[in-house]
């Protein structure tokens, strides 16, 4: 079973310096029928203006996944740790009992495009971390590659929670199967592109609640990328 979520429909806020669409409620957007999905409690599809950015904030008992689809985001935390994320890269903070930190365009000149994650954990309390991974570019083109999971599996990044993200970069014609084993359900998001699911034209910003399916086939119509969500 598939419920489309068109990206027209989510929430959104242009502060100037971000313009941001939130798939699920967040800050200021309330939409009690878009919660979050499972564990997965957010999706904001983010662009930061050259040089412009969150300053230092905090988060508790969240696992926040950043993925760059354009630009460079550089971080901060309290933890000591620092670098610039870019696309093609991963970031897991583990908010944990505590952790702050900020994120800020690295370019002076070109805009950052990015998808922050949030996924709650399956316990509370943990002692906050941070990992970033960067994948070589053939090993996210033309397939749905594992970038997060909980035992940190095939290379991607470890996350306090029985789930899963794929990421896939995907040209015109090309078909990949994202399968879920049975009593899973999965989440599909449209990053970048246009892609046809099981009928459905997709476009960038739509997503796609799965339920009781075992394989779906994705085919790109143009040039996309894609991330799902395998969660229990």
């Amino acid at each position: 079973m598939l419920t489309v979520r068109k990206s027209s429909e989510r929430g959104h806020a242009n502060h100037g310096w971000l313009d941001s669409f939130h798939t699920f409620s967040f800050a200021g957007y309330r939409d009690p029928a878009w919660m979050g999905f499972g564990p997965l409690r957010v999706i904001n599809d983010d662009r930061i203006a050259p040089g412009a950015g969150f300053p230092t904030h905090s988060h508790q008992d969240m696992e926040i996944v950043t993925w760059v689809l354009a630009g460079a985001l550089e971080h901060k935390d309290s933890l000591g740790n620092g670098g610039v994320i870019r696309p093609g890269e991963v970031q897991r903070m583990r908010a944990g009992h505590g952790i702050a930190h900020s994120e800020y365009n690295a370019s002076s000149s070109e805009p950052v495009h990015l998808l922050q994650i949030w996924i709650e954990p399956d316990a509370y309390g943990l002692e906050p971390g941070y990992e970033q991974i960067a994948f070589p570019p053939e090993s996210l083109q033309g397939r749905l590659r594992l970038v997060a999971s909980n035992d940190g599996r095939d290379g991607s990044v470890t996350i306090h929670q029985d789930a899963a993200i794929h990421a896939g970069r995907l040209a015109a014609g090309d078909r990949v199967v994202l399968n879920l084993a049975p009593g899973r359900r999965a989440w599909l998001h449209v990053a970048t592109g246009r892609i046809r699911l099981r009928g459905y034209p997709l476009e960038a910003g739509d997503a796609a609640a799965i339920r009781f399916e075992s394989a779906l086939e994705i085919e790109a119509l143009e040039p996309s990328e894609v991330l799902g969500f395998d969660l229990p």
